[in-house]
């Protein structure tokens, strides 16, 4: 171990598509804990190895508040968000498990298992709607016709949203992630969202339903806990955190398949390989790998680097996915692999992933049932033509045209 002469700008691009940075495993051999330079000049500390990544995760020494001075913000559009009203995502305890507490018992595993039934009728129902369209024309977009509403109509669903709608606010979302959009048609289309959202609230403020826009409105509303900005705020945050995440996660996992295909024909084969398939999935693509960002409260030690108060540290969950001293082989996609730990796709600690049990459940459902319904499904392009997001982005696939 030693330390870099340079400091490096970060975020880093990817090497390729689907390969993460090289500069990544280069620090975790010679200076896991370094000072990279961001967008604006400043320096944070980016911590690239597994258990150095999970102390950033969970240590209370460092905080998730972004309105604190040296807090690591990676573009000028997240400095503007940083002064917007905060969500449990961005505070610290007890704040932190005060509100997400108000909407935890949705995502508990044993209130994912009670949607199960719903999620693989939502995957079958989207598979038989793409099937029935047919391919005779050309490709279908998988990432359109299947990956994107999956995850949407789901959490949709679950917020409330009546079945009609679904298609009109799914439109919405993809034209306010994709990166084809102007930015005055995301900000018309995010407004759109959060207009819908504050009328549905105030609807089911009047009559309740089983949702969970309704419990926020009568459990935390209603007894004054919440004002209506908030809970429509809350709402906002659970429909959009993850959905791009997990529309690439579906598309990534069809891509990766073909590029393994005895571990496709294995899983085609034999579906229990499917949830080992999820994890490897989660572990081997970080779709989600610029979230574990914080700033000192106090001076701390990580990794044998000294962190001064109010300095920012970055904690790379991807790097840690590709620890070599942790996953044996860990550049290689392997659903048969040990697990000495836990992949860290979706965070670590309280500040975790919310929705990670419902993000496997629908990946499980989709990857169980996709190779049922379309079993001749192949992709129609060469994997270097396939159009994925940038590369100082993270990981994804922005348009994936099929045959079957």
């Amino acid at each position: 171990m030693g330390t870099l002469t340079e400091i490096l700008e970060f975020p880093f691009r990817r090497a390729s598509g689907l390969d993460p940075p090289p500069e990544f495993a280069r620090l975790r051999k010679i200076d896991p804990v370094t000072q990279v330079r961001l967008f604006d000049g400043s320096l944070a500390w980016l911590v690239t190895k597994y258990y150095d990544v999970c102390q950033v995760a969970t240590d209370e020494r460092l905080s998730k508040e972004r309105t604190r001075p040296g807090f690591p913000e990676l573009a000028a559009g997240g400095k503007e968000a940083a002064k917007n009203r905060a969500t449990f995502v961005d505070m610290d305890p007890p704040k932190h498990m005060q509100y997400r507490g108000m909407v935890q018992p949705i995502f508990n595993i044993e209130h994912v298992k009670k949607l199960e039934p719903y999620i693989q009728k939502t995957v079958e129902d989207l598979l038989e709607k793409m099937k029935s369209k047919g391919c005779e024309g050309g490709p279908v977009d998988l990432v359109q016709n299947f990956a994107l509403p999956v995850p949407s109509y789901i959490i949709y669903t679950i917020l409330g949203v009546s079945f009609e709608d679904l298609e009109f606010l799914t439109q919405q979302n993809s034209i306010r992630t994709n990166g084809s959009s102007t930015a005055r048609e995301a900000s018309a289309a995010n407004q759109v969202l959060l207009d819908y959202l504050r009328r549905l609230a105030e609807e089911r403020l009047e009559e309740p339903k089983d949702d969970l826009i309704s419990k926020l409105m009568t459990e935390q509303v209603k007894t004054g806990k919440l004002d209506t900005t908030d809970a429509v705020q809350m709402a906002f945050l659970l429909l959009v955190a993850g959905n791009a995440t997990m529309v690439n996660m579906i598309a990534l996992g069809i891509v990766t398949l073909f590029q393994h295909p005895s571990q496709l024909e294995e899983l085609k084969r034999d579906p229990s390989l499917v949830p080992a398939f999820v994890e490897e999935l989660s572990r081997f693509h970080t779709a989600s790998a610029m979230a574990i960002r914080r700033v000192a409260k106090e001076d701390l030690e990580i990794g044998g680097k000294t962190i001064k108060k109010g300095e920012g540290v970055i904690g790379s969950n991807l790097s840690a996915n590709r620890d070599e001293e942790v996953f044996k082989d860990a550049d290689k996609f392997d659903m048969h692999r040990e697990w000495p730990e836990r992949e860290l796709g979706f965070g670590w600690g309280d500040h975790r992933c919310i929705a990670e049990f419902l993000a496997k459940a629908e990946m499980k459902a989709v990857f169980g049932t996709i190779f049922k319904k379309l079993p001749d499904l192949k992709i129609a392009v060469p994997f270097d033509e396939i159009e994925y997001t940038p590369l100082d982005r993270d990981v994804g696939i922005v348009r994936l045209p099929v045959t079957w």
